[in-house]
Protein backbone atom coordinates (compact mmCIF):
# COMPACT_ATOMS: atom_id res chain seq x y z
CA UNK A 1 0.00 0.00 0.00
CA UNK A 2 0.86 3.40 -0.50
CA UNK A 3 2.92 5.41 2.39
CA UNK A 4 0.53 8.18 3.72
CA UNK A 5 1.52 11.22 5.69
CA UNK A 6 -0.30 11.41 8.78
CA UNK A 7 -1.06 14.85 8.66
CA UNK A 8 -2.98 14.17 5.42
CA UNK A 9 -4.78 11.28 6.88
CA UNK A 10 -5.45 12.89 10.60
CA UNK A 11 -6.88 15.83 8.79
CA UNK A 12 -9.44 13.76 7.16
CA UNK A 13 -10.47 12.06 10.99
CA UNK A 14 -10.52 15.85 12.39
CA UNK A 15 -8.48 14.69 15.41
CA UNK A 16 -10.53 12.01 16.01
CA UNK A 17 -9.33 8.83 18.02
CA UNK A 18 -8.84 5.80 14.98
CA UNK A 19 -9.50 2.29 16.02
CA UNK A 20 -11.71 0.84 18.58
CA UNK A 21 -9.70 -2.10 19.87
CA UNK A 22 -9.74 -5.65 19.49
CA UNK A 23 -7.77 -8.15 21.22
CA UNK A 24 -7.46 -11.83 22.04
CA UNK A 25 -4.36 -13.43 24.56
CA UNK A 26 -1.51 -10.84 24.97
CA UNK A 27 2.32 -12.45 26.05
CA UNK A 28 5.06 -10.77 26.92
CA UNK A 29 8.29 -12.01 25.32
CA UNK A 30 9.44 -14.44 28.10
CA UNK A 31 6.05 -16.08 27.11
CA UNK A 32 6.26 -16.27 23.54
CA UNK A 33 7.11 -19.33 21.90
CA UNK A 34 10.66 -20.55 21.40
CA UNK A 35 12.01 -20.06 18.36
CA UNK A 36 15.71 -20.95 16.78
CA UNK A 37 17.86 -21.91 14.03
CA UNK A 38 16.01 -25.81 14.83
CA UNK A 39 12.70 -24.79 14.86
CA UNK A 40 10.57 -26.93 12.14
CA UNK A 41 9.32 -24.59 9.55
CA UNK A 42 5.96 -25.77 7.48
CA UNK A 43 3.68 -28.89 7.81
CA UNK A 44 3.72 -32.72 7.32
CA UNK A 45 2.54 -34.10 4.69
CA UNK A 46 2.86 -30.58 2.05
CA UNK A 47 1.24 -30.29 -0.79
CA UNK A 48 3.14 -28.43 -3.88
CA UNK A 49 0.45 -25.71 -5.06
CA UNK A 50 -0.90 -26.30 -8.85
CA UNK A 51 -1.09 -22.99 -10.77
CA UNK A 52 -3.82 -21.07 -9.67
CA UNK A 53 -4.63 -21.66 -5.77
CA UNK A 54 -7.73 -21.16 -5.40
CA UNK A 55 -10.58 -20.51 -5.49
CA UNK A 56 -10.24 -18.17 -1.86
CA UNK A 57 -13.38 -17.84 0.48
CA UNK A 58 -13.06 -14.89 2.99
CA UNK A 59 -13.31 -16.40 6.58
CA UNK A 60 -16.49 -15.44 8.27
CA UNK A 61 -15.42 -14.51 11.29
CA UNK A 62 -13.28 -11.72 9.77
CA UNK A 63 -11.57 -9.28 11.19
CA UNK A 64 -9.47 -12.08 12.83
CA UNK A 65 -7.33 -9.21 14.42
CA UNK A 66 -8.01 -5.72 14.89
CA UNK A 67 -6.66 -2.79 17.11
CA UNK A 68 -5.96 -2.74 20.35
CA UNK A 69 -6.46 0.10 22.87
CA UNK A 70 -4.27 -0.99 25.53
CA UNK A 71 -1.14 -1.21 23.44
CA UNK A 72 -0.23 2.05 22.01
CA UNK A 73 1.69 0.93 19.22
CA UNK A 74 -1.64 -0.75 17.77
CA UNK A 75 -4.00 1.46 19.35
CA UNK A 76 -5.58 2.84 15.70
CA UNK A 77 -5.05 0.52 12.86
CA UNK A 78 -3.73 -3.05 12.40
CA UNK A 79 -3.15 -5.08 8.77
CA UNK A 80 -0.98 -6.25 5.98
CA UNK A 81 0.42 -9.18 7.67
CA UNK A 82 2.99 -11.38 6.27
CA UNK A 83 2.73 -15.43 7.37
CA UNK A 84 4.85 -18.61 8.38
CA UNK A 85 4.37 -21.90 9.80
CA UNK A 86 6.64 -22.92 12.64
CA UNK A 87 6.22 -25.36 14.79
CA UNK A 88 2.58 -26.29 13.80
CA UNK A 89 1.59 -22.48 14.41
CA UNK A 90 0.91 -19.45 12.49
CA UNK A 91 3.06 -16.82 13.36
CA UNK A 92 1.86 -13.37 11.69
CA UNK A 93 4.12 -10.14 11.31
CA UNK A 94 1.65 -7.63 11.22
CA UNK A 95 1.78 -3.52 10.74
CA UNK A 96 0.56 -1.56 13.92
CA UNK A 97 -0.14 2.11 13.86
CA UNK A 98 -0.88 4.45 16.27
CA UNK A 99 -2.65 7.40 16.94
CA UNK A 100 -0.20 9.64 15.61
CA UNK A 101 -0.43 7.29 12.47
CA UNK A 102 3.49 6.01 12.93
CA UNK A 103 3.75 2.39 12.25
CA UNK A 104 5.40 -0.73 13.60
CA UNK A 105 5.25 -4.55 13.31
CA UNK A 106 4.12 -6.76 15.64
CA UNK A 107 4.23 -10.37 15.96
CA UNK A 108 0.93 -12.57 16.61
CA UNK A 109 0.68 -16.74 16.62
CA UNK A 110 -1.98 -19.51 16.35
CA UNK A 111 -2.15 -23.09 16.70
CA UNK A 112 -5.25 -22.89 14.34
CA UNK A 113 -4.85 -20.34 11.85
CA UNK A 114 -8.04 -17.72 12.80
CA UNK A 115 -7.66 -16.76 16.84
CA UNK A 116 -3.79 -15.54 17.65
CA UNK A 117 -2.16 -14.68 20.96
CA UNK A 118 -0.05 -11.07 20.17
CA UNK A 119 3.02 -10.10 21.73
CA UNK A 120 2.79 -7.27 23.96
CA UNK A 121 5.54 -5.03 22.44
CA UNK A 122 6.21 -4.34 18.61
CA UNK A 123 9.47 -6.64 17.36
CA UNK A 124 10.58 -3.77 14.34
CA UNK A 125 9.92 -0.39 15.41
CA UNK A 126 10.99 3.14 14.40
CA UNK A 127 14.81 3.82 14.95
CA UNK A 128 16.71 4.82 12.23
CA UNK A 129 16.51 8.49 10.59
CA UNK A 130 14.50 7.01 7.51
CA UNK A 131 11.85 5.36 10.16
CA UNK A 132 11.22 8.52 12.14
CA UNK A 133 7.34 10.34 11.80
CA UNK A 134 6.21 7.23 9.59
CA UNK A 135 7.48 4.35 10.82
CA UNK A 136 8.05 0.51 9.45
CA UNK A 137 5.53 -0.62 7.06
CA UNK A 138 4.47 -3.97 5.81
CA UNK A 139 6.90 -6.58 6.31
CA UNK A 140 7.53 -9.83 3.98
CA UNK A 141 9.08 -12.90 5.45
CA UNK A 142 11.50 -15.82 4.05
CA UNK A 143 14.10 -17.97 5.67
CA UNK A 144 16.87 -19.88 4.80
CA UNK A 145 19.41 -21.91 6.30
CA UNK A 146 17.67 -21.04 9.77
CA UNK A 147 17.87 -17.44 9.76
CA UNK A 148 14.76 -15.32 9.07
CA UNK A 149 14.49 -12.28 6.55
CA UNK A 150 12.03 -9.57 6.89
CA UNK A 151 11.72 -6.82 4.47
CA UNK A 152 9.80 -3.72 5.17
CA UNK A 153 9.06 -0.13 4.42
CA UNK A 154 10.79 2.70 6.08
CA UNK A 155 8.65 5.67 5.84
CA UNK A 156 9.84 9.01 7.12
CA UNK A 157 6.85 11.04 5.83
CA UNK A 158 8.02 11.66 2.93
CA UNK A 159 10.32 8.84 1.16
CA UNK A 160 9.29 5.06 1.34
CA UNK A 161 12.25 3.38 1.43
CA UNK A 162 12.75 -0.70 1.21
CA UNK A 163 14.50 -1.88 4.24
CA UNK A 164 16.25 -5.59 5.43
CA UNK A 165 16.36 -6.62 9.04
CA UNK A 166 17.23 -10.44 9.97
CA UNK A 167 16.39 -12.50 13.08
CA UNK A 168 16.81 -16.00 14.80
CA UNK A 169 14.58 -15.79 16.74
CA UNK A 170 11.59 -13.72 15.95
CA UNK A 171 12.28 -11.57 18.31
CA UNK A 172 15.34 -9.57 18.10
CA UNK A 173 16.17 -8.14 14.46
CA UNK A 174 19.51 -6.75 13.20
CA UNK A 175 18.52 -3.87 10.75
CA UNK A 176 20.44 -2.85 7.74
CA UNK A 177 20.39 0.60 5.48
CA UNK A 178 18.05 0.31 2.73
CA UNK A 179 18.63 -1.81 0.66
CA UNK A 180 17.82 -0.05 -2.91
CA UNK A 181 18.77 3.41 -2.30
CA UNK A 182 19.27 5.09 -5.27
CA UNK A 183 16.03 3.09 -7.12
CA UNK A 184 13.77 6.40 -9.09
CA UNK A 185 10.61 4.53 -8.56
CA UNK A 186 8.68 5.61 -11.90
CA UNK A 187 4.22 5.67 -11.10
CA UNK A 188 1.04 7.12 -12.76
CA UNK A 189 -1.02 8.66 -10.09
CA UNK A 190 -4.54 8.88 -9.62
CA UNK A 191 -5.45 10.48 -13.09
CA UNK A 192 -2.89 8.55 -15.02
CA UNK A 193 -0.28 11.59 -14.89
CA UNK A 194 3.11 9.59 -14.93
CA UNK A 195 5.91 10.83 -12.92
CA UNK A 196 9.05 10.10 -11.06
CA UNK A 197 9.89 9.25 -7.16
CA UNK A 198 13.45 9.72 -6.27
CA UNK A 199 15.10 7.30 -4.31
CA UNK A 200 12.25 5.39 -3.62
CA UNK A 201 11.52 1.74 -2.97
CA UNK A 202 9.13 -0.97 -1.18
CA UNK A 203 6.95 -4.17 -1.35
CA UNK A 204 10.07 -6.66 -1.62
CA UNK A 205 9.46 -10.30 -2.04
CA UNK A 206 11.89 -12.35 -2.21
CA UNK A 207 12.10 -15.77 -4.06
CA UNK A 208 14.24 -18.09 -1.31
CA UNK A 209 16.12 -19.89 -3.71
CA UNK A 210 18.77 -19.21 -5.99
CA UNK A 211 18.28 -19.03 -10.18
CA UNK A 212 20.49 -20.68 -12.67
CA UNK A 213 23.37 -17.97 -12.31
CA UNK A 214 23.52 -17.80 -8.98
CA UNK A 215 21.37 -15.03 -7.44
CA UNK A 216 18.66 -14.70 -5.07
CA UNK A 217 15.69 -12.46 -6.91
CA UNK A 218 13.48 -9.92 -5.16
CA UNK A 219 10.66 -8.40 -6.90
CA UNK A 220 9.92 -4.81 -5.73
CA UNK A 221 7.91 -1.95 -6.24
CA UNK A 222 4.17 -0.18 -5.76
CA UNK A 223 3.67 0.80 -9.19
CA UNK A 224 5.52 -1.05 -11.63
CA UNK A 225 7.63 -3.84 -10.59
CA UNK A 226 10.80 -4.36 -10.60
CA UNK A 227 13.57 -7.02 -9.83
CA UNK A 228 17.18 -6.84 -7.34
CA UNK A 229 19.39 -9.32 -7.25
CA UNK A 230 21.65 -10.63 -4.20
CA UNK A 231 24.74 -12.86 -3.55
CA UNK A 232 23.53 -13.54 -0.03
CA UNK A 233 19.77 -12.03 0.50
CA UNK A 234 21.68 -9.09 2.17
CA UNK A 235 23.53 -6.64 -0.09
CA UNK A 236 21.16 -5.79 -3.72
CA UNK A 237 21.71 -4.41 -6.73
CA UNK A 238 19.23 -3.10 -9.60
CA UNK A 239 19.84 -2.05 -13.03
CA UNK A 240 18.59 1.35 -13.68
CA UNK A 241 18.38 0.85 -17.75
CA UNK A 242 16.48 -2.09 -17.02
CA UNK A 243 13.07 -1.65 -18.00
CA UNK A 244 9.91 -2.79 -15.58
CA UNK A 245 9.56 -6.65 -14.78
CA UNK A 246 5.94 -6.40 -14.49
CA UNK A 247 3.63 -3.73 -15.20
CA UNK A 248 -0.61 -3.38 -14.89
CA UNK A 249 -2.20 -5.53 -17.57
CA UNK A 250 -5.92 -5.59 -16.90
CA UNK A 251 -8.80 -3.39 -16.05
CA UNK A 252 -8.37 -3.79 -12.05
CA UNK A 253 -4.09 -3.55 -11.99
CA UNK A 254 -3.98 -0.16 -14.40
CA UNK A 255 -3.03 1.69 -11.80
CA UNK A 256 -0.37 0.09 -10.39
CA UNK A 257 0.79 -3.12 -9.15
CA UNK A 258 2.99 -4.22 -6.05
CA UNK A 259 4.22 -7.40 -4.35
CA UNK A 260 2.59 -9.58 -1.77
CA UNK A 261 4.43 -12.54 -0.21
CA UNK A 262 7.38 -14.31 -1.13
CA UNK A 263 6.85 -16.67 -4.35
CA UNK A 264 6.34 -20.19 -4.20
CA UNK A 265 7.53 -23.25 -5.70
CA UNK A 266 4.42 -24.22 -8.09
CA UNK A 267 3.65 -28.18 -9.27
CA UNK A 268 4.18 -27.52 -12.86
CA UNK A 269 7.26 -28.85 -14.98
CA UNK A 270 10.47 -26.60 -14.83
CA UNK A 271 11.25 -24.23 -12.55
CA UNK A 272 7.96 -22.07 -11.70
CA UNK A 273 6.84 -20.33 -8.93
CA UNK A 274 2.95 -18.80 -8.11
CA UNK A 275 3.35 -14.93 -6.82
CA UNK A 276 0.36 -12.89 -5.54
CA UNK A 277 0.40 -9.45 -5.95
CA UNK A 278 -1.79 -6.36 -5.42
CA UNK A 279 -2.87 -3.95 -8.00
CA UNK A 280 -4.79 -0.94 -8.35
CA UNK A 281 -7.34 0.64 -10.99
CA UNK A 282 -7.87 4.17 -12.50
CA UNK A 283 -11.48 2.98 -12.00
CA UNK A 284 -14.04 1.97 -14.38
CA UNK A 285 -16.89 -0.59 -14.71
CA UNK A 286 -17.35 -2.88 -11.78
CA UNK A 287 -13.89 -0.77 -10.13
CA UNK A 288 -13.98 2.16 -7.79
CA UNK A 289 -11.62 4.29 -8.76
CA UNK A 290 -8.31 3.42 -6.38
CA UNK A 291 -9.90 0.12 -5.39
CA UNK A 292 -7.38 -2.44 -4.71
CA UNK A 293 -7.28 -6.35 -5.47
CA UNK A 294 -5.23 -9.23 -4.86
CA UNK A 295 -4.21 -11.08 -8.15
CA UNK A 296 -1.75 -14.10 -9.12
CA UNK A 297 0.90 -14.82 -11.48
CA UNK A 298 3.38 -18.17 -12.22
CA UNK A 299 6.80 -16.73 -12.97
CA UNK A 300 9.28 -19.27 -15.19
CA UNK A 301 12.56 -18.87 -12.86
CA UNK A 302 14.59 -20.32 -15.57
CA UNK A 303 13.49 -17.47 -17.61
CA UNK A 304 12.81 -15.25 -14.51
CA UNK A 305 14.25 -11.71 -16.55
CA UNK A 306 11.49 -11.88 -19.07
CA UNK A 307 9.01 -11.09 -16.83
CA UNK A 308 6.01 -13.20 -15.40
CA UNK A 309 4.54 -16.50 -17.44
CA UNK A 310 1.30 -15.77 -17.00
CA UNK A 311 -1.24 -14.25 -14.63
CA UNK A 312 -5.01 -14.68 -14.23
CA UNK A 313 -7.00 -12.14 -15.73
CA UNK A 314 -9.47 -11.40 -12.93
CA UNK A 315 -8.52 -10.87 -9.12
CA UNK A 316 -8.13 -13.52 -6.46
CA UNK A 317 -9.86 -11.64 -3.69
CA UNK A 318 -11.66 -8.40 -3.89
CA UNK A 319 -12.85 -5.50 -1.51
CA UNK A 320 -16.68 -7.11 -0.83
CA UNK A 321 -16.87 -6.26 3.06
CA UNK A 322 -17.68 -2.76 5.01
CA UNK A 323 -14.36 -2.71 6.99
CA UNK A 324 -13.03 -2.92 3.68
CA UNK A 325 -15.20 -0.27 1.70
CA UNK A 326 -14.57 2.05 4.66
CA UNK A 327 -11.11 2.00 6.66
CA UNK A 328 -7.97 4.38 6.85
CA UNK A 329 -7.48 4.39 3.15
CA UNK A 330 -11.07 2.73 1.40
CA UNK A 331 -11.68 -0.32 -0.97
CA UNK A 332 -8.62 -2.12 0.16
CA UNK A 333 -7.90 -5.87 0.39
CA UNK A 334 -3.97 -6.19 0.27
CA UNK A 335 -2.62 -9.35 1.05
CA UNK A 336 1.34 -10.27 2.09
CA UNK A 337 0.66 -13.47 3.87
CA UNK A 338 -0.45 -16.98 2.21
CA UNK A 339 0.68 -20.50 4.15
CA UNK A 340 -0.71 -23.95 4.10
CA UNK A 341 -1.65 -25.54 7.01
CA UNK A 342 -4.41 -27.40 8.76
CA UNK A 343 -4.70 -29.26 4.70
CA UNK A 344 -5.59 -25.07 3.47
CA UNK A 345 -4.19 -22.36 2.10
CA UNK A 346 -4.30 -19.48 3.97
CA UNK A 347 -3.61 -15.98 2.77
CA UNK A 348 -4.10 -12.96 5.18
CA UNK A 349 -4.59 -9.64 4.19
CA UNK A 350 -5.34 -6.06 5.08
CA UNK A 351 -9.07 -4.86 4.77
CA UNK A 352 -9.20 -1.13 4.51
CA UNK A 353 -5.80 -0.63 6.01
CA UNK A 354 -7.66 -0.65 9.32
CA UNK A 355 -8.29 -4.82 10.28
CA UNK A 356 -6.69 -8.14 9.46
CA UNK A 357 -8.29 -10.60 7.81
CA UNK A 358 -7.87 -14.08 6.13
CA UNK A 359 -9.91 -15.86 3.24
CA UNK A 360 -8.62 -20.13 2.77
CA UNK A 361 -8.65 -22.26 -0.29
CA UNK A 362 -8.33 -26.02 -0.68
CA UNK A 363 -4.77 -27.82 -1.03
Amino acid sequence: MKSLSRLAIAGLFGGLTLGAGVAGDVKTSEEAPRIDADTKEGVNGYKMPNFPIGPFKKYEGNPIMSPDKDHKFEEAHLYNPTAIVLDEKVFLLYRAQNNDLESSIGLAWSEDGYHFTRLNRPIIHATEPWEKAGGTEDPRIIRKDGKFYVTYTGYDNTTARLCLATSDDLLDWKKYEPIVPNHYEMFRDENSVPGVRLNSSKSGAIIPEKDKNGSYNMIFGDSYLHVAKSKDLIHWETNPADPPWASGVYLWENMLIESGPAPIKANAPGNKYIFIYNAATLGNGKYTKNQYSTGQMLIDYDNFDNGPLARLETPILEVTEDNERNGLVDNVVFSEGLVQFKNKWFLYFGQGDSDLGVATAPV
